[in-house]
């Protein structure tokens, strides 16, 4: 007897990150500004900092080959493998106040922060 399988349509997994249109149009400015073309802007979590936690962006010179890419409003965001679990369900704000700006990670995994707001503790998505 041979049954061969068909494989069913996967529906489509939510995007790691998205961001907010005041981030996407800060990205947009920074890379226009950049000394040479970029493919995207890189996203990722280090070690560091009081709370143990650090986020990391920078310039996306190319795509690795485990990349997660994500497309958000004309930005084309590449997470590094081992944050995607860290990551999950972010999305990326840019806040202006009388004294700075800056990007946001409004992260649902962080589980604390430091005082000064550059560092957090973030716990790793589980499987369900």
């Amino acid at each position: 007897m041979n049954m061969e399988l068909t494989p069913r349509p996967r529906r489509p997994r939510p995007a790691v990150v998205s961001l907010t249109e005041a981030a996407a149009t800060q990205v947009k400015a920074i890379m226009a500004r950049a000394d040479k073309p970029y493919v995207g802007l890189r996203v990722g979590v280090k070690q560091g900092g009081c709370a143990g936690q650090e986020y990391v962006l920078s310039y996306a010179e190319e795509v690795g080959p485990i990349d997660e890419v994500v497309h958000d409003k004309d930005v084309t965001i590449l997470i590094e493998p081992k944050a995607v679990l860290y990551l999950v369900g972010t999305v990326i704000d840019y806040e202006t106040t009388k004294l700075a700006s800056k990007f946001v990670f409004n992260n649902p995994n962080e589980t604390d922060a430091c005082g000064c707001g550059e560092s957090v503790t973030i716990k790793p998505v589980e499987a369900e």
